[in-house]
């Protein structure tokens, strides 16, 4: 294989689709990106449009092509936004519905009820997942019982379901195949990490016919091929991987033994770590499958925060302030947050905590509280929240974490990339490319081929500057945060 034979690698994520070609040493030869638009109709809701989503990805295709010319492209690999999901008619390929977002809550009164009549233990032994809104099984049961007809539809096998992989390669088939792999399934909540197939007592409990799931494969399988006409690939073009976006971002890092964390820092954070077999958290973190290969899954803890670089953009907003660049700037004008603390529970606090009903909350101001102090607090915040996963995941394993491996927004930022060495008091290595997750797919996808495509290096180190007291008051006052944001929240709704 010659470095002219180039991977298409696309990444579908939140708020941008990306798409990359790429050669088997990882040097990337032309890239194009568009953002995408999340609306939130009503408080806890997030939607994007499937039908805009997919010609997204058919603009980046295109731009890609245009920049690089006349290339050799042999085979494409997709990484992807997970625990989104979408119902759409099997015929006419038009979705049923908005696609509704892993931050989307408006499935938490259904999560309730099944926690209330006692079937959270079972969910999790058999997903590794807690019951949470977070999770797709729960919002497919409120499509299907809030889309006019929907239901009905969907038990006459009129419908099909899927997360947000299985929609870019159903479109990408020309409504042909209709299939997902093993780290997306994981994420459904519909999925048995331990038989690896769809359970089919978990579909009974969300009501959800398996008329309407996806075929399950590997995640360097040949998923299918372009259609004429689907986007500006030509057809017949082999679509050699699929894997969400933060197994992808692991994969992409290098890390294929257990011992090291990876870090994305995006709208939410994942941490994830390999584990040599497949293990119950009882810490409040998710198993979870990180890809297969040759049909044999590759397991994982995970813990996913739910607002992290988001924090960022959205107390620069509250300050007035341009953008997350300049709160980080406004930052670094002081060399503390004196004493403020943010929890950012925007949509609910995630991993460990697990507590949808939670909402942000800043504390320890005074009357010599600064909007930079407010700045820092939040940068700061970002740090705290993956310490805390951090700690979690160790408790499972029984044993220590090494380096943390970050790409993703924040992983650009030296202050938070420094704080979160301190906290943790281990080294961080930021990512020198920033489209990991891409980097993911596309070194998957060489690896369905025969080739192994190396690692995504480290462009900074970090490494523990902070004496133990400071660190263990900085852990204290955000350990203190967290139980006055969870009881103030817990008064709240009771």
């Amino acid at each position: 294989m010659t470095d002219r034979e180039l991977i298409l690698a696309i990444d579908q994520g939140t708020t941008n689709t990306k798409a990359l070609l790429v050669d088997a040493t990882g040097r990337v030869h032309s890239q194009a990106s568009v953002p995408n638009l999340v609306t939130y109709p009503r408080p806890g809701w997030a939607e994007q449009s499937g039908i805009d989503l997919i010609a997204g990805v058919q603009t980046v295709i295109a731009d890609v092509l245009a920049k690089a010319g006349d290339v050799p492209i042999i085979g494409v690999g997709i990484s992807n936004q997970r625990e989104s999901i979408l119902v759409w008619d099997a015929a006419t390929g038009v979705p049923v519905g908005p696609l509704v977002i892993w931050q989307c809550r408006r499935s938490a009164p259904k999560c309730e009820a099944l926690r209330a009549d006692g079937h959270a233990e079972a969910i999790e032994s058999r997903t590794g997942l807690a019951l949470d809104p977070l999770f797709p099984a729960a919002k497919i049961t409120w499509l299907l019982d809030n889309v006019p007809g929907a239901r009905t539809r969907a038990e006459k096998g009129e419908l099909r379901v899927g997360t947000v992989d299985s929609w870019l390669l159903w479109n990408l088939t020309g409504g042909t195949v209709h299939t997902t792999d093993h780290s997306n399934a994981s994420r459904t909540q519909l999925f048995n990490t331990k038989t690896l197939s769809w359970d089919e007592e978990l579909c009974t409990l969300f009501d959800v016919p398996m008329s309407m799931l996806a075929e399950i494969k590997s995640s360097d399988s040949r998923f299918g091929a372009t259609a004429e006409g689907a986007c500006a690939l030509p057809a017949g073009t082999p679509i050699l991987s699929m894997i969400g976006d933060s197994h992808a971002a692991l994969f992409g890092h290098g890390v294929r033994e257990p011992g090291t964390v990876k870090g994305t820092y995006g709208t939410g954070t994942s941490l994830m770590a390999l584990t040599p077999e497949r293990i119950r958290s009882t810490h409040g973190i998710s198993s979870t499958i990180a890809w297969s290969q040759n049909g044999k899954a590759q397991y994982a803890l995970e813990g996913n925060i739910s607002v992290s670089g988001q924090t960022a953009a959205f107390v620069a907003e509250l300050l007035g302030l341009a953008d997350a660049a300049t709160l980080s700037a406004l930052a670094e004008t002081v060399p503390d947050s004196n004493g403020v603390t943010f929890v950012p529970a925007l949509v609910g606090l995630g991993a460990p905590y697990w507590r949808s009903d939670a909402r942000g909350t800043m504390t320890g101001m005074s009357l010599g509280t600064k909007p930079a102090h407010l700045a820092r607090a939040a940068l700061e915040a970002i740090a705290f929240q993956v310490a805390d996963v951090y700690a979690a995941m160790e408790a499972d394993m029984g044993s220590a974490l090494g380096e943390l491996r970050a790409d993703g927004g924040a992983s650009r930022n030296p202050l938070v990339m420094q704080f979160q060495s301190d906290i943790l008091g281990r080294p961080v290595a930021a990512a020198a490319a920033p489209e990991v997750s891409a980097l993911g797919a596309a070194a998957l996808a060489f690896s369905a081929l025969g080739t192994a495509m190396p690692g995504v290096p480290a462009a900074d180190k970090y490494e523990p500057s902070m004496s133990a007291a400071e660190c263990a008051n900085h852990r204290q006052r955000w350990a203190s945060a967290v139980t006055q944001t969870l009881a103030t929240n817990n008064k709240t709704t009771s």
